[in-house]
């Protein structure tokens, strides 16, 4: 039974209470679930010999193995059936427990309701892990059928329902006190999902969680021992986080020399070759450091910073930055995602540069929980090649993104603008951006848009035109000081680009160029 985690249930009054104090924005796609697909899948490699953390497990997960050893005894085609999905479960075993439930949590959340199991996506695009054991889809179809899974199913929703009762209060609540802490979520994120699903077949200390594309997918059980609170908070930063990254290339090429600093760190490989993972996980690592510890003694600050500061040790080297500036900022009133384009434009990365360098980094790093699989990555592709100066790699990828019809078209004619923008073609760019508003959603792409428009006509002397669209920039929704500020300007005065008055203007029409304080990257 599906549950919302905001706006309903019993903790409607206090949600409703804190949206209207602390950030008074619509509630976010946030849900409590269990999936019979999920069920399926765990039930039958339980069926096979996983056990992992058995003792401990809810009482539902014994009295499942059960039923399903009854069905196959009293079934030779059961028996058969299972006897063939076992051989495929042998065959593909990991080094560990772990991971070997892993792949079927991934494979289950890409899979359709039974008894067809249908993938939702093609096999290209599926999780490697979950490609790995995709073959075991038709004998799991016929495992179901002929050992009766549904009939177990409908068994225990009874259990499953009495579970999601109790794991929905602690949820919320630490949900609740992160947007407290944080006092704004990211008004894009309403558009996106965030599903935890309910499995107590599957060992209790578990948490698999999967980001595919904009969509956050957590599996987690319940049994005799706490839930994990921290991996699930881990995971639902990276939903509210992620997307701040976006639309920020100039930031990111300008940290690119932190990368070198990490090559020897104990964490993921990932986060060594994608400044914008190590970025985000940087600042989500402070804000658990700040989370961590209750109090505002000495002792209190002094543990936070040093849960900062091993982040940095297994590779993550801007936390202590972050934690710094979040502790100067619970002091303040403003919520977190107005405060972050300030503190990305404000490192200094050849400080923090030599800070990481006298690290000594630590044997090892803690698991990352969230495994990202993002076939859709082609705007995030070609907004790299666009900030790395690979003009042409951005439109091919940008192009080929519309193309497919597979990512938000307004940031594809975006990155389409910018590389017109580049190659000083104001026609193309005008054009351009007036597609991506067309299509638009997102307030910071909305009003981006409208001020390097608004940039374009002050170039061509059409100075009311550009008013409107610097006035539809300060009304798009987008909260951020620069973002303000460059649209403030080009209402006070027109558009300049830098160093106009020490040069002549192009032939042909004059680059939109914006300069360090109007940089929608560097805001």
């Amino acid at each position: 039974m599906l549950r919302s985690l905001f706006g309903s249930f019993s903790l409607v009054g206090c949600l409703v209470l804190l949206a209207a104090t602390a950030w008074a924005q619509p509630a976010l796609n946030v849900q409590l679930d269990d999936s019979e697909t999920l069920f399926a899948v765990v039930a039958a490699v339980n069926a096979c010999g996983y056990d992992q953390e058995l003792s401990t497990s809810a009482p539902v997960r014994a009295q499942v193995r059960t039923e399903i050893a009854q069905a196959v005894e009293n079934s030779e085609r059961a028996k058969s059936s299972l006897e063939e999905l076992c051989i495929f479960y042998r065959d593909h075993q990991q080094a560990n427990a772990s991971l070997d439930l892993a792949q079927y949590i991934s494979l289950a959340l890409e899979l359709g309701e039974p008894p067809a199991f249908t993938p939702k996506v093609k096999e290209a695009d599926l999780p490697p892990d979950a490609s790995y054991v995709l073959g075991v889809v038709p004998r799991l179809q016929r495992f179901y059928i002929n050992a009766d899974l549904h009939r177990i199913w409908q068994r225990h929703q009874a259990e499953y329902n009495a579970l999601l009762d109790r794991t929905h209060g602690p949820i919320a609540q630490m949900l609740m006190t992160t947007d407290a802490y944080l006092r704004r979520v990211n008004s894009a994120a309403n558009a996106r999902l965030f599903v935890i699903y309910l499995e107590p077949l599957a060992a209790p200390s578990q948490v698999n969680s999967r980001n595919y594309g904009t969509d956050y997918f957590l599996a987690i059980s319940a049994g005799q021992t706490p839930l994990q609170m921290d991996a699930i908070r881990h995971s639902y930063l990276h939903y509210l986080f992620d997307p701040m990254v976006a639309q920020r290339g100039g930031t990111l090429q300008r940290l690119a020399p932190l990368l070198g600093r990490v090559a020897k760190a104990p964490m993921d490989d990932s986060f060594k070759d994608d400044v914008s993972l190590l970025l985000t996980e940087s600042l989500i690592r402070a804000v658990e450091a700040r989370l961590a510890v209750t109090g505002k003694n000495k002792e209190a600050e002094n543990e936070r910073q040093r849960l900062a500061q091993n982040a940095a040790q297994e590779g993550f080297v801007l936390a202590p930055y972050f934690e710094r500036r979040l502790e100067a900022h619970e002091r303040s009133d403003e919520g977190l995602q107005l405060a972050y384009p300030t503190w990305l434009h404000e490192i200094d990365v050849d400080q923090e540069s030599k800070r990481a360098s006298k690290i000594v980094f630590a044997a090892n790093a803690r698991p990352e929980n969230v495994q990202r699989v993002a076939p859709k990555r082609l705007l995030d592709d070609a907004e790299k090649r666009f900030a790395a100066g690979d003009l042409r790699g951005a439109t091919e990828l940008a192009q080929r993104a519309l193309d497919e019809k597979r990512e938000d078209p307004a940031r594809a004619w975006f990155v389409l603008a910018q590389v017109a923008t580049a190659n000083r073609d104001m026609e193309g760019a005008r054009g351009y951006f007036q597609r991506s508003l067309s299509s638009a959603h997102e307030p910071h792409l909305i009003a981006w848009s409208h001020i390097y428009l608004g940039r374009i006509c002050d170039l061509q002397e059409e100075r009311a035109q550009a008013v409107g669209h610097y006035q539809a920039a300060l009304e798009a929704g987008d909260g951020s000081p620069a973002t303000r500020a460059a649209a403030e300007r080009g209402l006070q005065q027109p558009y300049e680009p830098p160093n106009a008055k020490e040069r002549a203007p192009a032939q042909g029409g004059d680059k939109p160029e914006p300069d360090e304080n109007q940089d929608p990257d560097k805001d």
